[in-house]
C-alpha cells in the first residue's frame, strides 16, 4: 500500500493533533511486554474478549467513525461506511473461526514413528508485541483488520496512527482507552522521530502498510533484533485487456477500479494496456463510464472521494500531460479535488508511468504482443496485483503463470481483498507475507512443531554402536 513519499500528508484539515509523547509510547511498549510474559494473552477466551471489545467499539461509535472517515477524506459514503463496516465483519469472522484455528494440528510421520505410537504436532504460537504502522488510505480498514489478526493470534498490540487523519486519529486515541486495557490495545500519534524511536524498541512483530521506501527502513530496523516482518507495500498494478475482452464490460470495472477511494489503493489498476486492435473502443467506453459512475460534475458527486491533501493533488496534477487528457484533467488543490482523469495516449517512458500513481488517474498503453508484454511487465517491480479482461483461456492461463504479483482477478478488478478466506499480500517489492482470515493468524503466529513420544518407546537404530543394520534403518525416515 504505497504512500507517494514526496506527499505531504499532514494537510488534511486545519488545525492539527496532539502527538503522543515519547515517554508514554515506550511506557506502553514495555506494559505490553510485561502482560504479554503472563502467558494471559494465550488463551481464546482473551482473544475473543478483545474481539468483542472491538466490535463493540466500532458498533457503538458507528456513525462517528463514519463521520471522522469521511472529514479526513472518504466522502463517498459508501466508502466511509465500509470502512467501519469491514473491521466489523473481520473481527467476527475471525471469532466465528478462532476454536479451529486454535487447534494444534497433527502432521504425517515417518511410518515405522507412527506404527510405534509416535505423533507429530504444530502448535502455534502468539510472537509478542506487534507494531503495527498504519497509513493513510484505509482510516480504519488498515489499523484495525490487522489488528483483528495480531489480536486473534494473541499477540498484544500497538498501533502507530497516520498524523495524516486528524478526525479518525482523535477518535481513536479517545476510544481505545475506553474498551481495550492498555497492554492488550493502545495507540500512538507522531511524526517521522516518533516510527525511529519505535522501531528501535525490540518488538516481537513489525507490520506495516505503507511504501516501499518506509518497507526498507522498516526491514534494516527488524534486522537489528531479527524481528519478523509483514510488509503490505504496493506497485504499478497492470490491467490487461485483450481483444476477445467483453469491452465495455472492462472499461467500466478498470475506471471504477482506478477512480474508487479516489485511486488511493495499493490495488487500485495503475493502468491499462490494450491490445492495439480494441484501443481507440477501449478509450470510449472508459469515458462513457467514467460519465456513468461520477456523472457530468464529479466534484459535487457524493460518490466521489477527495484526495488526502493539497500537496498530493499537486503531484497526481504534475503526472497529466494536458496533450494526453481524454475526459477530466482538472484539479483544485484547496479543495483536495482531482477529477477521474482517463490519459491516452501513453508509452511506457511517459513520467506517469515512472512509480505507482496512487491517485485517480488511468493512463491507457497499447499492445500488439501478449508475450512481448509479459516480457516488459515482468521487467519492472512485481506489483502487489494484476487483472486480466479475456475469454482466453489459454491467454489467462499465460498471464497468470507467468507473471508474479501479488493478487488479483480475472475480469475484474480490486474486490478480491474484500474476501476474508484467501491470503492478501505482495511479492518482491510490492511486499512480504500475508494476512486476511486464517493467513493472518498464521503469519501472527509461530509453529511450534512437537514430536510425542511414547515414554516406554524407544528409536534403537539412534544409538551407538552403529552396526550395518542401524545404518540401513535409517532410511525409514523417508518412508511415509
Amino acid at each position: 500500500m504505497s504512500t507517494p513519499t514526496n506527499a505531504k500528508t499532514n494537510e488534511t484539515q486545519a488545525g492539527s493533533i496532539q502527538f503522543t509523547p515519547w515517554d508514554t509510547a515506550e511506557a506502553l511498549f514495555r506494559k505490553q511486554k510485561a502482560y504479554f510474559d503472563t502467558d494471559a494473552t494465550k488463551s481464546y477466551e482473551w482473544r475473543t474478549n478483545q474481539l468483542d471489545r472491538l466490535v463493540r467499539m466500532l458498533t457503538e461509535n458507528y456513525d462517528r467513525f463514519a463521520d471522522a472517515s469521511r472529514r479526513d477524506f472518504k466522502t463517498a459514503s459508501q466508502e466511509n461506511a465500509f470502512e467501519v463496516s469491514a473491521p466489523i465483519a473481520t473481527a467476527e469472522f475471525a471469532k466465528s473461526q478462532l476454536k479451529d484455528w486454535m487447534k494444534p494440528a497433527e502432521a504425517p510421520l515417518p511410518k515405522f514413528l507412527a506404527k510405534s505410537g509416535h505423533k507429530g504436532m504444530v502448535y502455534r504460537e502468539p510472537y509478542g508485541v506487534a507494531l503495527i504502522i498504519c497509513p493513510f488510505n484505509g482510516p480504519l480498514l488498515l489499523s484495525l483488520r490487522p489488528a483483528v489478526a495480531a489480536l486473534a493470534a494473541g499477540n498484544p498490540c500497538m498501533l502507530k496512527l497516520s498524523e495524516a487523519l486528524l478526525a479518525t486519529d482523535e477518535l481513536l486515541l479517545e476510544l481505545i482507552p475506553r474498551y481495550f486495557e492498555p497492554e492488550s490495545l493502545s495507540a500512538v500519534v507522531g511524526a517521522r522521530d516518533m516510527i525511529t524511536n519505535l522501531l528501535k524498541l525490540p518488538f516481537d512483530f513489525l507490520f506495516l502498510t505503507g511504501s516501499v521506501g518506509v518497507g526498507k527502513v522498516v526491514m534494516r530496523a527488524a534486522a537489528e533484533n531479527l524481528t519478523p516482518v509483514l510488509l503490505e507495500l504496493g506497485g504499478q498494478n497492470p490491467a490487461i485487456v485483450d481483444e476477445t475482452a467483453n469491452i465495455s464490460d472492462a472499461a467500466k470495472k478498470i475506471v471504477w477500479g482506478a477512480m474508487t477511494w479516489g485511486g488511493q489503493w495499493c490495488t487500485s489498476p495503475g493502468y491499462a494496456v490494450v491490445h492495439e486492435s480494441i484501443a481507440d473502443q477501449f478509450v470510449a467506453e472508459s469515458r462513457k463510464a467514467a460519465v456513468d459512475l461520477y456523472g457530468a460534475d464529479p466534484k459535487n458527486n457524493p460518490d466521489y472521494s477527495r484526495i488526502i491533501s493539497p500537496s498530493a493533488v499537486n503531484r497526481l496534477a504534475s503526472l497529466i500531460d494536458p496533450k494526453q487528457v481524454v475526459y477530466g484533467g482538472k484539479s483544485e488543490a484547496p479543495a483536495r479535488y482531482l477529477d477521474p482523469t482517463i490519459l491516452y495516449p501513453i508509452s511506457w517512458s511517459d513520467k506517469i508511468m515512472e512509480d505507482e500513481i496512487f491517485g485517480p488517474l488511468l493512463p491507457i498503453l497499447t499492445y500488439s504482443d501478449l508475450g512481448k508484454l509479459i516480457e516488459k511487465i515482468k521487467s519492472m517491480p512485481k506489483p502487489l496485483a494484476a487483472y486480466v479482461f479475456s475469454r482466453n483461456q489459454q491467454a489467462i492461463d499465460r498471464v497468470l503463470q507467468s507473471v508474479s504479483f501479488g493478487g488479483g482477478a480475472v475480469n475484474q478488478t480490486n474486490v478480491f481483498l474484500f474476501i476474508e478466506s484467501m491470503p492478501y499480500g505482495g511479492v518482491g517489492s510490492s511486499g512480504i507475507g500475508n494476512y486476511y482470515g486464517k493467513y493472518g493468524y498464521d503469519s501472527l503466529t509461530h509453529a511450534k512443531s512437537i514430536l510425542i513420544s511414547p515414554p516406554d518407546v524407544a528409536i534403537d537404530h539412534l544409538f551407538p554402536p552403529y552396526t550395518k543394520e542401524k545404518v540401513q534403518a535409517l532410511d525409514q525416515w523417508f518412508d511415509y
